[in-house]
């Protein structure tokens, strides 16, 4: 692709690029919590240090002060030991109640954050007592004072993990909290208006050009980032394009072909450090996951282990409103081009229809057998199918006509009694 800096077509460009970027950049998140905990327990070791040698304010006996001290230290890690232990049950009782998949609590910040500053008071604490017990017969009270107030911020956090463990086992929040994290998702994701006549046909490679095949060698892993800026830079140095087969979300196994090299060539090691692979899916660049969690959450509900079609209505109101969100998008979002204009790097992303299949597809023969279910599923599609651009419209109809055709054979009386919006 060529052409001159306000050429619409390389706009496009540019702001497909600048919504992806500003998701697919190297995770920190592991790493902050390892830092995290690191500098919690080297802030805490030097302040136990530093704070026994000030002689600020009124001085106490050192040996009640010493015991205070480990006292408070044995008893903040021990109490937050046993918090974590049973925060594990809270876990497992979230997985078997709605979706093995949904690890909200275990990713929350506030669950490594407090364990990091509690190992931190720990270090403090016992720090500031060996300190003390070794050179000094008195203390300032500023020890003990400082000793108390960060247990009581400890305390003040395990509290705060226990409320959120507790809202993690709760239907409403979960919901919540899935279709807030994936509005903020589709905000970053999703920076241009949908716009039927913008949309293109892939370009086609240059005549002669050789077409070579990257192939995934290692173990079954998935594919949870991949760093646009990075693939894109790769390519331009190597004068080639980058066409991938797989996006985040997908899961690879050896022999699998990775992606395919237009022009140039790729080894795997080299692409595998733009990208991030792990054992689960992440909100992070997967924004069909959201549609998945509650998905699999009305499944359960719908399961006739559990017969729960009232939970089922609820997800299908959060589906309903992130289907609507995603309707006057653009979602073609899955090309990058480099600083001269010419396509780079293809990832494969969910297109409309995708996103209706994740969402609708799998529950509809569960719902057909709940007229609850199948009366709320009836209401999503067809208030859907009012709200999008026509263009999209015809995917949802024709799962709308199943529906009333299902409705109508199954529980006419009630069908006909409620009419059909």
């Amino acid at each position: 692709m060529s052409g001159s800096a306000d050429d619409p077509a390389r706009l496009r460009g540019r702001e497909r690029r600048r919504g992806w970027r500003a998701i697919f950049r190297p995770p920190p998140r592991a790493m902050r919590r390892d830092l995290a905990q690191l500098v919690c327990a080297v802030g805490g070791g030097a302040l136990g240090v530093a704070l026994p040698r000030l002689s600020l304010g009124p001085e106490v006996d050192a040996g009640p002060v010493v015991t205070l001290l480990f006292t408070l230290g044995f008893g903040v890690i021990s109490l937050v030991s046993i918090i974590y232990s049973m925060l594990f049950l809270v876990i497992q009782f979230s997985a078997s109640t709605f979706t093995p998949r949904l690890g909200l609590f275990r990713d929350d910040p506030i669950v490594w954050r407090t364990f990091a500053f509690t190992v931190g008071v720990f270090v403090f604490s016992i720090t500031s007592g060996l300190a003390i017990g070794a050179r000094r017969t008195a203390v300032s009270t500023l020890v003990p004072g400082t000793a108390m107030v960060l247990t009581l911020i400890a305390l003040t956090l395990m509290r705060t993990l226990q409320t959120r463990a507790f809202h993690s086992i709760q239907l409403g929040h979960s919901l919540t909290a899935i279709a807030t994290r994936a509005h903020r998702l589709f905000d970053e994701l999703y920076v241009r208006p949908y716009d039927p006549e913008a949309a293109t046909a892939a370009p086609a490679p240059p005549p002669g050009a050789v077409t070579t095949a990257v192939r995934w060698s290692g173990p079954a892993v998935v594919v949870q980032r991949m760093d646009a800026r990075a693939l894109v830079g790769l390519a331009e140095r190597h004068d080639c394009s980058l066409t991938f087969l797989v996006a985040p979300g997908a899961t690879v196994s050896r022999g699998v072909t990775l992606a395919e090299v237009t022009g140039g060539e790729l080894s795997e090691a080299v692409l595998r450090d733009a990208l991030e692979t792990g054992v689960e899916r992440t909100f992070d660049q997967d924004p069909d996951l959201p549609f998945r969690l509650l998905a699999d959450i009305a499944l359960r509900a719908l399961s006739p282990a559990i017969n729960d079609p009232a939970t089922a209505a609820d997800s299908l109101d959060r589906l309903e409103d992130l289907l609507t969100r995603l309707s006057g998008h653009d979602l073609d979002i899955g090309r990058f081009t480099g600083e001269d204009g010419r396509l780079r790097v293809t990832i494969p992303v969910p297109d409309w229809e995708g996103y209706v299949r994740t969402a609708v597809d799998d529950l509809l023969f569960p719902a057909a057998g709940s007229p609850m279910a199948l009366r709320r599923m009836h209401d999503l599609l067809g208030r859907l199918a009012e709200r999008i651009p026509e263009s999209r419209r015809e995917v949802v109809r024709e799962r709308l006509q199943w529906v009333d055709r299902t409705g109508r054979e199954r529980f006419p009386l009630l069908w006909a009694r409620t009419g059909t919006p």
